[in-house]
């Protein structure tokens, strides 16, 4: 008789309403290869960051990004209570999202007040002594309405120094980069650093390729700032193919349903509609199940998620900016033999002698009477191509 493996889930679980149910899925976290690598590497990185005090954790959306935060947030909150070392007004670790600017341009004192509500810290707007500004009728002197943003930031670095968090997790961190068209990017990302390196506390920027940019701004920004690439299951690797269908099967039986799907069987469609992303294969099961459960089907099937999934246009606008921002991370050997030759090293044994030049540098010959150049393409003072005379004229 065909043994029947218990469910990955309380049996309970079927009796309770469809909204628990669905709670219960989406609390689920699978643990996968790619997600316990960049873990563990982020958290080499905070606890012996070499002299960075950025660390930028990139990937392409619905990689599983902010899973990464809450797992590492998770974990330093544990290190910390397990060292039984009473420490009061210590706190852990920091974590928060970074909100979308409303106008366009990011809003640091909006950040400000979300770093400081992180770290706990009471009566924001009033537990400064902020400047008077003027009588009231009855001649009392009013404050201020508004705390402004150096107040803030003046804040902010006294809490850090107090609290003495192990790291500032940032989450949606690419919002950095939308700035008003006077100021630099380089500002932005200066201004943070500026704020790790006075409190002594490494900030970690998590987002999309968008943070990619921010990445070699400045000589300086790229020797304190270290990179972590939190990459997709690649179809071209066979290790991947066998880890994303694992996170399928372990997906499909956390699913609270009587009959258990067999989602892995439909491992491609299932790839090609999450691009090898587990946050979007999550969000994609989840939608199915609360489709599934508010029809009461006993299971989960490939019809199910077809009319859940995402339309082929999304995918494909997703895959070309999810393969732009991978191509970074690929090591050229000409822009290795580019450094070398910089540093005064000759070409790397092997590798190509002659590169096409990048097209900025590039001199190409241009056509005939195009540009200013005249006399059959010839440029001024050149000499027509004709054999000299040889020898002395006689008389």
């Amino acid at each position: 008789m065909l043994k029947v493996p218990p469910r990955a889930f309380p049996d309970e679980l079927l009796q309770r309403s469809s909204s628990e149910r669905l709670a219960y899925f989406r609390s689920y976290t699978a643990a996968h290869p790619q997600l316990k690598t960049v873990s563990e590497a982020l958290r080499r990185s905070i606890q012996e960051s070499g002299g960075a005090s950025l660390i930028f954790v990139v990937g392409p959306t619905g990689v599983g990004k902010t899973t990464l935060r809450l797992r590492i947030e998770q974990e330093l909150r544990q290190r910390f209570l397990a060292a039984g070392e009473p420490e009061p007004g210590r706190i852990p670790v920091v974590g928060f999202e970074a909100a979308a600017p409303d106008s366009g341009n990011f809003n640091w004192k909006d950040y400000y007040r979300r770093a400081l509500g992180a770290l706990e810290e009471p009566l924001i707007d009033y537990k400064l002594d902020r400047p008077m500004a003027g009588r009231s009728g009855t001649g009392e002197q009013t404050a201020a309405a508004r705390v402004c943003s150096p107040e803030l930031r003046q804040a902010l670095e006294q809490a850090l120094r107090h609290r003495r968090p192990a790291a500032v997790l940032i989450d949606e961190a690419q919002h950095f980069t939308k700035i008003a068209s006077g100021r630099r990017l380089s500002d932005q990302l200066d201004c943070l650093k500026s704020l790790a390196s006075l409190t002594g506390c490494i900030h970690v920027l998590i987002g999309t390729y968008e943070l990619l940019p921010c990445r070699n701004l400045s000589a300086q920004l790229s020797r304190r700032s270290l990179d972590i690439h939190f990459r997709r299951y690649r179809i071209d690797n066979p290790d991947d193919v066998v880890a994303f269908q694992r996170v399928i099967f372990s997906f499909q039986r956390h699913l609270p349903l009587a009959q258990e799907p067999e989602l892995w069987r439909d491992w491609e469609f299932c790839y090609t509609h999450s691009l090898g992303c587990v946050g979007i294969l999550k969000d994609w099961f989840a939608r199915a199940l609360a489709d599934v459960l508010e029809r009461g089907a006993p299971t989960l099937t490939r019809a199910d998620l077809e009319r859940c999934a995402w339309s082929l246009d999304p995918c494909l606008t997703t895959a070309r900016d999810t393969l732009d921002g991978e191509s970074v991370f690929i090591e050229k050997a000409e822009t290795a033999n580019r450094l070398r030759q910089l540093l005064g090293f000759g070409a790397i044994a092997g590798a190509e002698a002659a590169k096409p030049a990048d097209k900025a540098t590039r001199m190409e010959p241009r056509p005939s009477g195009a540009g200013g150049l005249k006399h059959g393409g010839r440029r001024v003072g050149s000499r027509r191509p004709v054999r000299d005379e040889i020898g002395i004229r006689s008389g």
